[in-house]
């Protein structure tokens, strides 16, 4: 919808007269989610983002491959329904959750409407003839409530009642997961009971229960895993996209269904989408990052406070590390290890570490801890079809542990000294030698350690590389800076053993 004027609160309430006054025209879920887009992106520059960084902040929550978010916001405003498919655990799913929370969500609707209808299709003959009103408010506004002589021209707008509305679960938002169970009348909906007592035909609109497409109607349909749905089911998702109508089969009547869709789809399930309904939706896939910093900003953005473990920063990247390698090595042609690299175990190789270390009555995980989380979070992303399949899939992940892991730290290692060395030292050996010596001393001397927590002369250099941890890292309140920089000193100790080479950068793969 086009505003002539500043939107009203949610809630308020006017008539279909005084709503046509100020908002003459009415769009479609597709159109006026690209203009929200584009009035996002325009505001973006204004700001001073690029082209790249615009798309990008459209989406915050979700880190996609270079190249990606053109294809996919391009799609968007071209008002195409989408169909996101690649490996499992590439983000599928979230990025349609992060599409949702961007739609434009606030819409006048005729008062009471089931499937909100707006107040100008039931009293403008243009734009019903291109939003048909639902057989609940033709009825509801016809002669008599003779759908028959229903005739939005004659309908007099001051006596249709408005309310301005949010969309929301159920009423412009509608989610399906795909399955064989899922029958087309999931999609249009049911009788109800209740009603069918009252009005007693069970062919009237006036009974109908509505089904996930209708309940998306003036919104947003997300159908997860579209290639498991019936063909008969997907068929009734195709007259939706077609026609913007949904005709129940025990209904006399089709009612709008009108809303951009976005679907996803493993690699393994697109066979199963029929082919006029795949012709309908733009294709965009969505894979795996191959950029280690994109990687690393996933499990930022996926890990959990709540456990309150400060985690160093090495074993962290050597994780990500260690998982971007299985994705190089092992791919995801075979289905019981094709989650195994996947975006879910990134974030939970992280998690799992930390929990381990809490189990352990550890305050800092160590490498060891690192490594059992490795193997917990990847074996438990096995799709355990038998046991001799699992066993000898578990293997696979324990030997490729035991390969990579440790060329994985030092390679982390590497880049965590390289920073310091170059930005902090200013290349400067002799004061990196004096560091390393005072992190000798400290390391394993608490009395010595201790004395760091207070202000004075003795250890500066290492002074100076603890305040660039807690800078870095952040331990946070229940962990002192001094052990927190004491542990990334012996991880540097152990891996890096404080040299800094050429190979030493973020994106090198193992």
């Amino acid at each position: 919808m086009v505003a002539t004027r500043e939107l009203p609160a949610l809630g308020a309430r006017a008539t279909a007269a005084e709503v046509r006054a100020s908002f003459p025209s009415i769009e479609s879920p597709a159109e006026r989610f690209r203009h929200t887009i584009l009035r996002t992106i325009d505001g973006l520059r204004q700001q001073g983002y690029d082209h790249a960084e615009a798309l990008r902040a459209l989406f915050p929550r979700t880190i996609l491959p270079e190249g990606t978010y053109d294809d996919l916001v391009a799609a968007l405003v071209a008002g195409a329904h989408l169909l996101f498919f690649g490996p499992s655990g590439a983000g599928k799913t979230s990025l349609a959750k992060d599409l949702w929370e961007l739609f434009p969500k606030d819409v006048w609707v005729v008062e009471s409407c089931p499937v909100l209808d707006s107040p100008l299709s039931v009293v403008d003959r243009a734009v019903a003839s291109r939003f048909p009103p639902c057989p609940i408010c033709r009825r509801r506004f016809a002669p008599g409530a003779d759908l028959a002589r229903f005739d939005p021209a004659a309908v007099d707008a001051t006596q249709v009642p408005a309310e301005f509305v949010r969309l929301r679960e159920g009423y412009g938002f509608a989610r399906v997961q795909g399955s064989s169970e899922v029958f087309p009348d999931h999609l249009t909906g049911n009788i109800n009971l209740r009603k069918l007592e009252e009005v007693g035909d069970p062919m009237s609109p006036l009974v109908l229960e509505p089904g996930k497409l209708l309940q998306a109607n003036r919104g947003f349909l997300l159908v997860d895993e579209i290639g498991k749905l019936p063909l008969g089911t997907q068929n009734v998702l195709l007259q939706a996209l077609q026609e913007g109508t949904v005709t129940p089969s025990k209904s006399r009547e089709s009612f709008p269904g009108s809303f951009v869709a976005i679907g996803t789809s493993n690699l393994s399930d697109l066979d199963n989408i029929n082919d006029p309904l795949s012709d309908r939706l733009t294709s965009v896939h969505i894979g795996f990052n191959d950029r280690h910093a994109d990687n690393r900003r996933i499990v930022e953005l996926g890990r959990s406070d709540e456990a309150g473990t400060f985690l160093p920063e090495i074993l962290v990247d050597a994780g990500v590390r260690v998982v971007e390698a299985w994705r190089l090595r092992m791919g995801d042609e075979n289905p019981d290890i094709g989650e195994v690299g996947s975006n879910r175990t990134l974030i939970d190789v992280s998690e799992r570490t930390a929990a381990i270390a809490i189990l352990g009555g550890r305050p800092i995980p160590s490498s060891a801890d690192l490594r059992s989380g490795l193997l917990h979070a990847m074996r438990g992303r096995i799709r355990a079809r038998s046991g001799d399949s699992f066993r000898q899939n578990e293997k696979r992940v324990q030997e490729f542990v035991e390969q990579y892991l440790a060329p994985a730290l030092r390679r982390s290692a590497g880049v965590y000294w390289c920073r310091y060395y170059r930005t902090v030292l200013k290349e400067n050996k002799g004061e990196a030698e004096e560091l390393v010596g005072e992190g000798r001393r400290l390391k394993d001397d608490a009395t010595l350690a201790a004395g760091l927590s207070s202000d004075g002369p003795l250890f500066p250099r290492f002074r100076g590389f603890s305040r660039f941890v807690a800078g870095r890292e952040r331990p946070g309140t229940g962990i002192a800076a001094t052990d927190a920089s004491l542990s990334v000193y012996r991880l540097l100790e152990e891996f890096s053993l404080f040299s800094c080479t050429e190979e030493d950068n973020d994106d090198a793969p193992l």
